[in-house]
């Protein structure tokens, strides 16, 4: 297996009033094509450690490499490029731009990250959706869509620039059983395709169906499990 993702004694800290510990000692590995969830109790620390390994929070001790280049101590404008390059981002709030339609909305990482023209990336926009099934949407303004609808939209976008790495915080959150169902079958078949989906989830029946769940427990990764 290829491992794509390490993680190697993350501590985090939170400054205050009062000090708090919050990631401790923080070690694993994700590979190639997994789907694996971090689950644990509110306040347990999973979605600080997703930031960090997302490249968005940087104030930690430890070293985060991802496909064999070191992250931590990188410049902003350099991460800012490597995630454009290698990661793709899913949020429980979907954060699609009201304004712009729903090709818009796929279509702007890609514009961005300025490798590839206009046309080219409208038509790819246009395939991802056509997966997603949202291509009789592609002309919708964003609010218009059901909450299901806008994150599959979201994925969509996060996949416009072809990321080794999906980083999803509860993107099942905010939905019912069915669009969750859609949600993680989407996952699944991005898996097989040798995408590695790393999720922070609360939904037991989602976690269950990854390959591998990772269980934080105050701060601390205390086991993982495979399915």
């Amino acid at each position: 297996m290829t491992e794509v993702l390490r993680a190697e004694s993350l501590n985090k800290f939170f400054y205050g009033p009062s000090d708090f510990h919050v990631l401790k000692d923080i070690s694993f590995s994700v590979f190639k094509g997994e789907f694996v969830t971090i689950v644990g109790k509110s306040g347990s620390g999973k979605s600080t450690l997703l930031y960090l390994l997302a490249t968005l929070d940087t104030d930690y001790t430890g070293e985060i490499t991802i496909y064999n280049k070191n992250v931590t101590g990188l410049k902003q404008n350099e991460l800012a490029k490597f995630r454009n390059a290698h990661l793709g981002f899913i949020f429980q709030s979907h954060y699609l731009l009201p304004e712009f339609t729903v090709l818009q909305n796929v279509m702007i990482p890609a514009l961005k990250l300025k490798m590839k023209s206009k046309k080219t990336i409208e038509k790819e926009a246009w395939d991802i959706l056509k997966q997603m099934e949202m291509e009789s949407f592609v002309d919708h303004l964003a609010t218009s869509l059901s909450g299901g609808q806008q994150q599959r939209v979201a994925i969509a976008r996060a996949l416009i620039n072809n990321p080794d790495i999906i980083m999803a915080d509860e993107p099942t959150g905010n939905l019912d059983s069915v669009n969750s169902s859609i949600i993680l079958n989407i996952f699944k078949d991005l898996s097989k395709k040798g995408i590695t989906i790393i999720a922070i989830t609360h939904d037991e029946d989602f976690a269950a169906k990854s390959n591998r769940q990772l269980l934080m427990i105050d701060g601390s990764l205390k086991q993982t499990s495979i399915s």
